[in-house]
């Protein structure tokens, strides 16, 4: 990379840095103007908020209750990877399985995540299963459904040609499935985890004894706004940083050959 491109890409850089850096202080500074006319119970600002946050982080809990639904969150996107990547992938090479199971895919998409939780403390009772199986039942279809879009577009002139020069199976997925199905999985597994993270909180506040959901609905109950606030914000704060630190550079790693091709 020539030294003019380097400072260009730093320039670019330092500019959004600064365009993000005036946004969130608009947010913060209108956040504040709203909490002046507004009850600390109904809307705390954002030095009360900041003090939540404090306790929070003091309180001997915050990591625990931050680990345990980032893992549930991660298990449940997990297993629906492994679940419906592959079945996106049948069902985007068999017409006839996409027929005969569409109308299945329809009935699961149109379940909300709060029965499903419902059904999960039923099945699974107060445990880390609960969330799982809701995050799992809310990503699956979403990945499935992206892959199995992304399987259709496959050249199929790509696969006969392949199979005439004996290609084993294996060999036809690797080189022409996954590279043009990847790019549907990527998307899909993206907005499955962004949905599977709301609702593994909705889980938590009916079907949990720790994690992030139940301390908010145990703020909640108290009437402690300020704390409500506090795991809100960290949990936005969390999101942006998994999704600028490894969503975004994973996607340009993963797809840089478009930008050659």
């Amino acid at each position: 990379m020539s030294t003019a491109s380097s400072g260009l890409l730093s320039r670019s850089f330092a500019a959004l840095v600064a365009q993000r850096a005036v946004l969130v202080a608009l947010l913060l500074a209108a956040w504040w103007l709203a909490s002046l006319r507004m009850p600390q119970f109904v809307l705390p600002g954002p030095a009360k908020v900041g003090t939540a946050f404090i306790a929070l982080l003091h309180s001997g809990t915050f990591f625990e209750d931050l680990g345990i639904t980032l893992y549930r969150v991660l298990a449940g996107f997990v297993l629906a990877a492994i679940v419906g990547a592959p079945l996106g992938i049948v069902l985007g090479s068999s017409p006839r399985a996409a027929r005969f199971f569409e109308p299945l895919l329809s009935i699961v998409n149109t379940v909300s995540s709060a029965i499903w939780a419902v059904f999960a403390i039923i099945w699974f009772g107060i445990s880390n299963a609960t969330t799982i199986f809701v995050v799992f039942m809310t990503a699956m279809p979403l990945i499935l459904t992206n892959v199995w879009q992304g399987a259709l577009t496959v050249d199929r002139q790509h696969v006969e040609l392949a199979r005439s020069f004996r290609m084993t199976s294996a060999q036809i997925m690797r080189k022409i499935f996954l590279p043009t199905i990847l790019p549907h999985f990527f998307a899909g597994a993206r907005l499955a985890f962004g949905f599977g993270w709301r609702v593994s909180l909705v889980a938590e506040t009916i079907g949990s004894s720790n994690g992030i959901g139940y301390r908010l609905r145990q703020a909640a109950d108290l009437v402690q706004t300020d704390q409500v606030f506090a795991w809100t914000v960290t949990l936005v704060v969390l999101m942006l940083a998994l999704e600028a630190g490894v969503l975004k550079p994973l996607e340009r790693r993963l797809f840089r050959w478009k930008k050659t091709a």
